[in-house]
């Protein structure tokens, strides 16, 4: 029952108790990411990337540590519901002129959810939707330090403007050439202008907080001129043996920053007093990126698996169609199904693996962690787990719950267990991805439209060919970006790998990836004798991190077509010499150049940047 009252003090202070949990977490979180600014002037880039790693637990340790103090001084877990329903009144209270209203409500749901032992769809306690606005919160800070900064170039004027912009951020070392690379910058603006009237409301508007990632900083913003914005990003990256700054590029548009926010890329880290803020200004800069999606490359996973789980709510009761077995190869590891409706795929543990597979349900789960605490540079989709996750039966094809019953049991419950009348698919644990569309599909679509074959002179066959040529490229570059992470992908085969809208080649199979420094590159033996090279059997040793490269080709390269591409850009992967020297320089420190960007945007080759340095 809602309660008429708020007459209970104990109530009063759980509430308050838990906002003091969340105000230490978000305290916490926002200090570390304010380092990564120090950490890039000194060029400490393996404590960025460990600090990135950490930051990813600190919202469960403070979960726990909140969760036992409500214990220990409130007995939370005994406390009636009637009590309960006014924790959760008195902690709306609390939200009022806080400045991160969204993330401490989805703070109190992980909170309560752990006290209560409830899943979320079993919780009258927890915020389903928002209770309080994210509108139009401002700072005590807004004077000197707003959410974004507007910047009003005169005519004439806007390498001046650029150059303060700069300067603003207070980058505490020195650019090699700071005037040179602001023109170069006003260079790309211009052509973007073109012939456009200067209107009364042109104007640069940027976020006041460095966006940092591995080596690399970047200042976001836009561009206005009247009716007309340009989302940009400018990379900032040492060159010369890490002495000294420049600008390596304009990013623009919506694409260029849909790959620079990517699913599949770490984290950044960036001072933020108010998350909303920033996440209301990149949305407007990426329309139709999900706003989930923001949360997440901002760090803020927990409120990222919030707002997915709210969209999908929403979507499920403005759609019909039904869950399906996914299309494309079935795995031996995970049982994969969708909605087609929606852009996600879920991913179910199965509860056995067929030979050669040995691993278990725990070693499985600990790669899909290691993949969410290291660098994906942009090559390896993010995941979101959820537990004891609730669908409607109806929506679930008996094709599907015939898989399921058959391939994870353990995970599965079908039951009416809320007690709302309303039979519902239960799975105790599920991993959620962006959907790709699968390479070997992507790949057989190209060989139906004609594109295996180079003589056919047909459009359609020649823009297939094209097609196949930029996959099949892709592909070598996805695994060589792996390589530069310290990352073995294991299983290598098409079916492993995705293509995103934009045609960019990322990996989502983890069940055998492993770091380069693990393994064991080998050429294959020369045969002993006849009856050694007639052998259909190995018969030589392998331990259980020996790779052979070339033995590579036969499982890859069974199309003509396809090999010749392979064979013309990336033979080196077949070659264990390139594996070999990777894992060599990776336990040396080395860390390697991986663009989130075109390498023809870059200025580098009038500033001569070193390669073959910086994660960025």
């Amino acid at each position: 029952m809602f309660p008429t009252r708020l007459d209970s003090t104990l109530a009063y202070d759980i509430a308050k108790a838990m906002m003091d949990g969340f105000n230490r977490h978000y305290r916490l979180f926002r200090t570390e990411s304010a380092r990564a600014k120090h950490r890039f002037e000194t060029a400490d880039w393996h404590g960025q990337q460990r600090a990135q790693r950490e930051r990813i637990e600190f919202y469960d340790l403070r979960v726990r540590e909140c969760s036992t103090r409500l214990e220990r001084e409130f007995k939370a877990g005994e406390q009636p519901m009637a009590i309960w329903h006014q924790v959760k009144l008195h902690y709306i209270g609390l939200l009022v002129d806080h400045h991160q209203p969204e993330l401490a409500e989805t703070f109190f749901n992980s909170v309560t959810t752990k006290i209560l032992h409830r899943s979320y769809f079993q919780n009258d306690f927890i915020f389903i939707r928002p209770a309080v606005s994210t509108e139009y919160i401002e700072n005590s800070e807004s004077e000197v330090r707003p959410t974004y900064r507007a910047y009003y170039p005169a005519s004439g004027k806007l390498q001046d403007v650029l150059l303060q912009m700069v300067r603003d951020f207070d980058l505490r070392r020195d650019f090699e050439d700071l005037p040179r690379d602001v023109g170069r910058v006003v260079e790309v603006l211009n052509r973007l202008l073109g012939d456009a009237t200067l209107r009364a409301n042109f104007q640069i508007q940027v976020l006041t907080g460095l966006f940092f990632r591995n080596k690399g900083a970047y200042i976001v913003g836009r561009l206005i001129n009247g009716f007309t914005e340009f989302a940009f990003a400018l990379p900032i990256l040492y060159v010369k043996g890490e002495e000294k700054l420049a600008i390596d590029a304009v990013l623009y548009g919506e694409d260029d920053l849909h790959m620079l926010f990517s699913f599949a890329r770490a984290y950044f880290m960036v001072d933020m007093e108010i998350p909303s803020a920033y996440v209301q200004f990149l949305r407007s800069m990426m329309p139709r990126k999900p706003r989930n999606e923001i949360y997440n490359a901002l760090g803020l996973a927990k409120q990222g698996k919030t707002l997915f789980y709210r969209d999908f709510l929403y979507h499920l009761r403005h759609s019909t169609d039904q869950f399906r077995i996914a299309p494309g190869i079935k795995g031996m590891v995970m049982l994969v199904f969708d909605l087609p409706s929606f852009p996600y795929v879920f991913k179910v543990i199965k509860d056995f693996f067929p030979p050669p597979k040995e691993t278990s349900r725990e070693q499985i789960k600990g790669k899909y962690l290691l993949v969410k605490q290291h660098d994906r540079v942009g090559r390896m989709a993010d995941t979101l787990e959820y537990s004891e996750v609730a669908f409607p039966r109806k929506r679930f094809t008996d094709e599907l719950i015939a898989d399921i019953e058959k391939f994870a049991p353990s995970q599965l419950e079908i039951s009416d267990r809320d007690g709302d009348g309303q039979i519902e698919v239960i799975l105790k644990h599920v991993y959620i991805e962006r959907r790709m569309i699968p390479l070997n599909i992507y790949l057989q679509e190209v060989f139906d439209a004609g594109g295996a074959d180079p003589a056919n002179t047909s459009p359609q066959a020649q823009r297939a060919h094209a097609q196949l040529e930029r996959a099949v490229i892709e592909y070598g570059n996805a695994i060589k970006d792996l390589v530069a992470a310290n990352i073995f992908p294991g299983d290598m085969l098409w079916k492993n790998f995705g293509v995103t809208r934009h045609g960019k080649v990322v990996f989502y199979d983890y069940d055998e990836i492993e770091y380069i420094t693990d393994c064991v590159f080998r050429r294959v033996p020369q045969p002993r004798n006849e009856e050694d090279e007639m052998s259909g059997e190995v018969w030589y040793t392998v331990g259980p991190k020996d790779v052979f490269p070339e033995t590579f080709g036969p499982f890859l390269l069974g199309n003509p077509a396809v090999k010749a591409v392979f064979m013309k850009h990336h033979a080196d992967l077949l070659d264990v010499a390139f594996w070999q020297s990777h894992k060599e320089r990776v336990q040396a420190g080395y860390v390697y150049d991986v663009f989130p960007y075109d390498r023809d945007k870059r200025f580098q080759a009038e500033h001569g940047q070193a390669q073959g340095r910086a994660l960025i």
